[in-house]
């Protein structure tokens, strides 16, 4: 009896434990919990949350002190807790777009390796969804690469009318350039012979006439997207939209970005917003050459009102190089088709003048500014309006952008250093297309040189990485195995010389693209006062080979400490 009367004691003194005031909500212990907070990796043995903010970073037996009664004890069992990922550029109300239209990508994210089985597959997108068809009155694919299919060619209007050819039919290409249409679609489009091609984009006609033979190049293809965009109701758009997020969180993403966002787009996320259901952060960039007059109304915001915030504009200035429409100084080494062998791709702007007096009004404005350009050509184009805005409205910290940067010459790294112009870039490109940029379009010399990381790195430059979803799923995983190892399709190495260590891999998307937000106060590294936004993984990406880099898993992303997503 006295025996049972202690043990009833002892549970009454353990159950009435004095209750701390700081109590964490969650203290998160027993695995590999890296920083980020260093120039070189470093641990810390637990992190203590209390309402979506870090208090506590160190040893665990400090720790204790923030154990309450109602503290939630998680014991990572060896896994590995990192700052979340923060999306340095993608279009995530597009990466649900692409998750609901038809999957045509090529292997390995999906079975578009030729054309018949891009037909297969629109048929059976078709078959499955005949509400979404009858309602909006298109059959919509999303992914096809000719630098992948058998044929390594684009599939043409004829193709895409054994899909249908009573309903419009449109697939994108991979990286969201380009796009073919079947004929009632270009009918639909007012495409035909006599159609010119629009200013920044191109009408592919069939060989020998001038009739349209479906593919669409840049704005020829952004013209008639944006009209059908516009048609889609509210409910489409917020199940795209919430697609797109669910894409990011699985990936271990809590910020995302809406790069060249329509104003459409951004009242979406508002929608979202303002009902409570964004689960993680996302910052927009209004296209400043279409969505100027909703950004002098709306203008940019500091700080996240229910997840969501303008966080400034973006431009265009070319196109893709594996698509062929970006803007070189140097011919690429195989031509489209009917093209010369002088062919440079092309600018977005034919006028200089009109992409300078977008940037200037950025300037002016003070909206930080994100210009897309892959291409060297565009490159120079957007640091001489840097150099030109920054002459009329000085260089106070703006922190622009250079989105891809791909072909970045190593004067202009120089110049990008001295205007302050980070480069964002594609890294990812080495494994999806470093084959066909070495034999197809840049030749081995340029290829080895894309997104030269570790040249900016030794320049005394930091930059972020990105994944361009829905040009590629939104995969931090392959972010990080890319840049570290640039190992291609075949298993060349393209360009050696510019691999990164994977700590700084996970800079990219940590710490240094929290300061390309100008967020580095709150996110980015996991350290006392910054919010509780961390990523889960299966294994270290600093300790493992860096070729099993690629077979790491997301377990759980956590959101200011709540969980919004677990494998």
């Amino acid at each position: 009896m006295k025996k049972i009367l202690s043990l009833l004691f002892l549970l009454t003194l353990v159950s009435c434990k004095k209750e701390i005031s700081n109590a964490a909500d969650n203290i998160y212990f027993g695995g590999d919990i890296l920083t980020m907070e260093g120039e070189k990796p470093i641990y810390a043995e637990a992190v203590a949350i209390q309402n979506g903010k870090i208090i506590f970073v160190g040893k665990k037996a400090e720790a204790e002190k923030f154990h309450g009664s109602k503290t939630i004890m998680t014991d990572l069992k060896g896994k590995t807790l990192l700052p979340g990922f923060i999306d340095a550029h993608g279009h995530v109300w597009n990466a649900g777009f692409q998750a609901v239209a038809a999957n045509l990508l090529p292997a390995p994210d999906g079975k578009g390796n030729d054309i018949p089985t891009l037909i297969s597959l629109l048929n059976e997108w078709k078959a499955k969804n005949p509400k979404a068809v009858g309602k909006y009155g298109w059959i919509i694919g999303f992914g096809y690469d000719d630098a992948q299919l058998k044929e390594k060619l684009p599939p043409t209007a004829d193709d895409l009318d054994k899909v249908s050819a009573t309903v419009p039919v449109l697939i994108i290409h991979q990286s969201g350039h380009l796009a073919v249409m079947n004929h009632k679609a270009l009918e639909l489009a007012g495409y035909s012979s006599a159609t010119k091609d629009p200013a920044g984009g191109i009408i592919r006609r069939k060989e020998g006439s001038q009739i349209p033979n479906g593919v669409l190049e840049e704005m020829a293809m952004f013209i008639p997207l944006f009209k059908i965009m516009g048609t889609l109701d509210t409910i489409a758009n917020v199940k795209i939209a919430e697609a797109g997020i669910a894409a990011y969180t699985k990936f271990g993403f809590t910020t995302a970005q809406e790069g060249r966002a329509s104003s459409d787009a951004c009242n979406t996320w508002k929608k979202l917003a303002n009902e409570s259901k964004l689960i993680i952060d996302v910052a927009a960039y209004p296209d400043i050459q279409t969505q100027m007059a909703y950004m002098k109304e709306n203008g940019v915001q500091k700080e996240y009102k229910n997840h969501f915030r303008i966080a400034g504009v973006k431009i265009s200035l070319d196109g893709s190089p594996q698509g062929k429409t970006a803007w070189l100084t140097k011919p690429y080494v195989k031509p489209p088709p009917g093209k010369p062998n002088t062919y440079l791709g092309y600018p977005a702007f034919p006028k200089e003048s009109d992409a300078i007096a977008l940037v200037d009004s950025a300037y002016a404005n003070n909206w930080q500014i994100l210009a897309h350009c892959n291409g060297d050509a565009a490159i120079d184009e957007y640091i001489k309006a840097i150099r030109n805005a920054t002459n009329l409205y000085g260089a106070k910290e703006r922190r622009s952008v250079a989105i891809h940067a791909q072909t970045a010459r190593f004067d202009q790294l120089d110049s990008m250093k001295v205007l302050k112009i980070m480069p964002s870039f594609f890294g990812m490109h080495t494994y999806y297309w470093g084959d066909w940029h070495r034999d197809e379009t840049l030749g081995k010399e340029r290829a080895y040189r894309i997104s030269p990381a570790e040249t900016a790195l030794k320049k005394g430059m930091i930059f972020t990485e990105h994944h361009d979803a829905p040009v590629a799923l939104p995969n931090s995983i392959m972010i990080l195995y890319s840049t570290v190892n640039r190992i291609s399709r075949s298993g060349d190495i393209i360009g050696p010389k510019e691999r990164i260590s994977p700590y700084n891999a996970l800079r990219s998307i940590t710490i240094w693209a929290a300061y390309q937000y100008f967020e580095e106060a709150a996110k980015g590294s996991i350290k006392e006062g910054k919010l509780a936004d961390f990523v889960i993984l299966d294994k270290n990406p600093v300790k493992i080979d860096p070729q099993k880099i690629i077979n790491i898993q997301v377990l759980e992303t956590i959101k200011e400490g709540k969980s919004v997503y677990k494998k």
